[in-house]
């Protein structure tokens, strides 16, 4: 069986050891956050930038000491010593860069998505496994102090049954060439609620609508909709057409609800004891018609959260990871589970809204149930 490493990992001292070598490749805008935190970091030392512009590549390697440059993967991988291999490019790449990464026995940290298919995502993780690899999704909100938090108040029953989610991700956004508004911004919101649901992300199937009015030729407004247990429901709009910025979260429970407003600092996580309430004894659908419905009106309260920048997790759980041979929370079993929702929004998308079928659900549910049961 797998071992995890704890969520709420944080080393009380540290030992005098050997700091791990990690290549970033990708130098844009997530590549340079990357390698900044991968600099900062203790446990890293940053061997190598890979990037084709290598202007680009220069530019970056510059702030961080003069390190080496190479244009392409394959070279980094014959020349460069290194331990890991961070890798920060367009989407469509991921796959074929995890994957040689992974053949040279190198341990690997991915942006979001995964991969850019389901199969691609299973063979990454088949090669990891099979080599004794540490795969890591960069699912970076997960990383944050609200996002363990809200883990915290989810699972250990706070909330009470879980009602409903909304979930709420806009702005004006660069329109993306390789991929629609979903790919682009819905695996944030997607691991979030893989890493902060009892049970983790595994909706049977989803429905979804998309719009593209500015004829891009790709959907720049999104809505998504599934079913969670005990026929709770789930909806995601996504949107790159918003002036208005938008990152919220409201997670419904029967005892209370959580709002997470990623956008206020000052409040990122408030827990209202208002709601509805409704006598549960009925079982049938028309006892529950006649059921009495009261609403709760309580108090609300912010949860104190630290601030702190969450690659800086993200890299120090990867070290942690591979010095201790265990598997992140953001590993890439969370990864599959949210490329498996991508891809059956796809599906959706191309059947005009109809439900599609969530790949792998029946066994993760599985899965579940004999958790439950042990």
């Amino acid at each position: 069986m797998r071992t995890f490493a704890n969520p709420f990992h944080v080393p009380t001292h540290r030992q005098p050891i050997r700091k791990l070598r990690i290549a970033v490749v990708g130098a844009g805008y997530w590549g340079t956050n990357l390698a900044r935190n991968l600099h900062a970091s203790p446990d890293w030392e940053v061997a190598a930038i890979c990037d084709l512009e290598m202007n680009r590549a220069s530019k970056l390697a510059a702030t961080l000491g003069d390190i080496p440059v190479v244009e392409s993967l394959d070279k980094l991988l014959d020349t460069v010593d290194a331990d890991a291999v961070a890798i920060a490019t367009p989407a469509r790449t991921h796959y074929r860069s995890a994957l040689v990464a992974l053949r040279a026995g190198k341990h690997v940290l991915v942006e979001q998505p995964l991969a850019d298919s389901r199969a691609h995502g299973l063979v990454m993780m088949a090669e990891a496994e099979a080599n004794g690899l540490v795969l890591m999704a960069d699912h970076t909100h997960c990383y944050t102090p609200a996002a363990l938090k809200m883990q915290e108040l989810v699972r250990g029953g706070s909330l009470g049954e879980i009602l409903f989610v909304d979930s709420v991700r806009l702005n004006l956004g660069l329109v993306k060439p390789d991929v629609d508004v979903f790919w682009d911004l819905a695996p944030h919101d997607l691991a979030i609620l893989d890493f902060v649901l009892p049970g983790g992300l595994n909706p049977a199937e989803v429905s979804a609508f998309g719009a593209d009015p500015l004829g891009t030729g790709r959907d720049c407004v999104g809505h998504l909709n599934f079913r969670l247990p005990n026929n709770a429901a789930a909806h995601l709009h996504v949107n790159w057409l918003s002036p208005t910025k938008i990152r919220q979260t409201v997670i419904g429970g029967s005892r209370r609800t959580l709002v997470w407003d990623d956008l206020n600092p000052q409040q990122r996580l408030s827990v209202y004891d208002r709601g509805v309430s409704l006598n549960r004894q009925p079982n049938s659908p028309g006892e529950r018609k006649t059921s009495a419905i009261s609403y709760r009106l309580g108090d609300t309260w912010s949860p104190a959260l630290p601030e702190r920048e969450a690659l800086s997790q993200v890299v120090e759980e990867l070290a942690y990871c591979i010095r201790n041979r265990r598997e992140a929370r953001t590993g890439g079993a969370s990864g599959l589970r949210v490329l498996s929702v991508l891809e059956a929004i796809t599906r959706s998308l191309s059947r005009g809204g109809q439900a599609s079928a969530v790949a792998g659900a029946e066994v993760a549910d599985s899965e579940l149930r004999l958790e439950r049961a042990l």
